[in-house]
């Protein structure tokens, strides 16, 4: 039983227009052989809607564009959600870390912008953020600073989500918050 091809091209094509894209480094290698050396490209791509959700890819190939395909459809394959403070900025300040690279993100108030360097900001842009701090620590490749983002970012919860883990509800967290933090959930 033979299958029809697909005829319903436009769906895929529009979802695909969804997400923003952003290429954070080009790698080239070489290999030496017998005739001289082969080059070789990585890329490192960053993938959002602007809304929440945010991804990022690594791929390798003997070409730049093929290498950056790649690696835009892993960082597609991988996204997480993040949740935002108004659709603006981070619930509460977090620490992420991947191997030597460190990174501090701080919650900002409005109108404060991305205060974020080189991989974080392509991150940040991604996600839909329009506020934040961010700080790198340690290590400055690329790579390590993406990956401590992405730590960073799986680390962050929104009151609804600690609400529901605690099966409270999201203004009776608020007010024990206000009345004096854990020893006041502890009665």
């Amino acid at each position: 039983m033979a299958r029809e091809p697909r005829r319903d091209r436009g769906p895929r094509e529009e979802r695909d227009s969804e997400f923003v894209d952003k290429l954070v480094h080009i790698n080239r290698v070489a290999k030496v052989v017998k005739g001289g050396r082969r080059f070789g490209f990585a890329a490192l791509v960053i993938v959002g809607d602007q809304k929440g959700r945010v991804g990022f890819g690594h791929g390798k190939a003997r070409e730049v564009p093929e290498a950056i395909r790649k690696a835009t459809d892993t960082a597609k394959r991988n996204l997480i959600r993040v949740p935002l403070r108004e659709g603006r900025t981070l619930h509460h300040d977090v620490f992420g870390r991947h191997g030597a690279g460190k990174v501090h993100l701080r919650a900002a108030p409005p109108g404060t912008g991305i205060i974020a360097g080189g991989p974080m900001r392509a991150v940040f842009d991604t996600l839909g953020m329009q506020d934040v701090v961010a700080k790198s620590l340690g290590s400055s490749n690329p790579y390590n600073m993406v990956r401590a983002t992405f730590d960073a970012l799986k680390h962050q919860d929104s009151p609804r989500s600690v609400a529901a883990r605690r099966s409270l509800k999201v203004s009776t967290l608020q007010s024990r918050r206000r009345e004096g933090g854990d020893e006041a959930v502890a009665e």
